[in-house]
């Protein structure tokens, strides 16, 4: 089943952002947020492959233009390295309020740099991964290092990136010549990549990144890649390795956030994971989530209400199934039990006899396992009726609700 694509916008400091979310069919564990390279996009090769591949593995990715680049508005000639930094936060922010917060930041090139100063500000992250990543920002200079004496005498110029002209103003440079130490600073795991016949970047920024960077970290050597990873090859080789790699920093399933108050012995508590459809569930002494699958706009991430209440009926007729079987000595190896709901027609459903023209049924089918006879057999299949859910649902049945404060 192919991934959902969602094109989106979100604010960073007054303007508008334009990404791309994509998010396994299947469900995903975790979101990514990829930040590309200097004065790239969103859709560069490099980035939208390597999304791609890690979607393929179960990942969720968010991928996005810095301000005044593809389809994002602003002025590129206005933005600098910090913006570039408080775009990755921004687009954290609305993966939080609307999805769930990145676990994984991957940079490629100066956005490499980028999460490496993002990731201390982004409460969430659980692992960084740069790909030909610069150790000092400054480093960018160097591809328009002929224009830099322009900048500085008349405070802007034009310079040649990649085929394209773009507007680079002195405060760019300024904003480049602030010290930074967020690398000593990181407090995640980081895995450097990066390629030894890189032109651009060289591989002695790798080095200084991995030299200054705290443990846990890791190395791994990209060969014969370039520096824009244009080879299919070389992003599916990236993206492998970074999935593996990240397996033992990133749990399968999101863990759901502390309470604010404990929940009292027989009560759920229900409160929003984001302004979507997840929803975190507590217990006394558990915690899930739930939602609503893709095709209904959620990210199906756990299981849907109906699943929720076809899993207390189906739990609970296995539970009183073992619990008999056991106290009467019955030789039941094993049960299962599956559940469906639907809703018939009361002329299409045995036994049904109200006036109205629809009911909704929960068909439960049960296997039991084990040298029983045949009445064995039927005495448990009497005992199923017998489950505390089941007698809760077919009885009597109020729903209160209290709005409190």
């Amino acid at each position: 089943m192919a991934a959902q694509r969602t094109r989106l916008n979100f604010p960073s400091k007054g303007v508008e952002l334009s990404g791309l979310l994509e998010i396994p069919a299947q469900g995903s564990r975790g979101f990514v947020l990829f930040a590309h390279c200097f004065t790239c996009g969103k859709d560069i090769a490099a980035a939208s492959r390597i999304a791609r591949e890690l979607t393929g593995r179960g990942f969720a990715v968010l991928r996005f233009d810095f301000t005044g680049l593809g389809n994002s508005d602003g002025d590129f000639a206005n933005s600098n390295f910090s913006s570039n930094v408080d775009d990755l936060v921004a687009a954290a922010d609305y993966l939080r309020d609307h999805y769930e917060a990145p676990r994984l930041l991957i940079g490629h090139s100066l956005g490499g740099r980028a999460v490496l100063s993002a990731a201390h500000r982004i409460a969430e992250t659980a692992a960084v991964v740069t790909l030909g990543a610069p150790a000092d920002a400054r480093h960018v200079i160097r591809q328009f290092a002929a224009q830099v004496e322009g900048i500085e005498s008349s405070g802007e110029a034009q310079v040649s990136l990649g085929g394209r002209a773009f507007s680079i103003r002195k405060q760019f440079l300024d904003d480049l010549s602030q010290d930074n130490d967020d690398i000593e600073r990181l407090r995640t795991p980081l895995l450097v990549m990066h390629s030894p016949l890189d032109s651009t970047v060289s591989i002695s920024q790798a080095e200084q990144i991995y030299r200054r960077a705290k443990h846990p970290k890791s190395f791994v050597s990209l060969d014969t890649a370039d520096h824009l990873l244009s080879r299919r090859e070389d992003t599916a080789y990236a993206a492998s390795v970074i999935g593996a790699w990240s397996e033992k920093y990133l749990t399968p399933v999101p863990q759901v956030a502390t309470r604010d108050s404990g929940t009292r012995n027989g009560e759920v508590e229900i409160r929003e994971h984001n302004h979507r459809f997840t929803r975190r569930v507590n217990s006394d002494h558990h915690q899930w989530l739930a939602d609503e699958p893709l095709k209904a706009g959620g990210d199906n991430l756990g299981p849907d209400p109906y699943e929720h209440l076809l899993a207390a009926l189906g739990t609970c007729t296995s539970m009183t199934l073992r619990m008999y079987a056991n106290h009467k000595k019955i030789p039941l190896d094993d049960v299962q039990v599956s559940l469906s709901h639907s809703r018939q027609h009361r002329e299409d459903c045995e036994g049904c006899t109200d006036s109205d023209s629809r009911i909704e049924v929960l068909q439960r089918r049960i296997r039991l396992k084990g040298d029983l006879s045949e009445a064995q057999r039927q005495r448990l299949l009497e005992i199923a009726d017998r489950c505390p859910v089941h007698k809760t649902l077919e009885g009597p049945l109020k729903v209160g609700t209290l709005l409190v404060d």
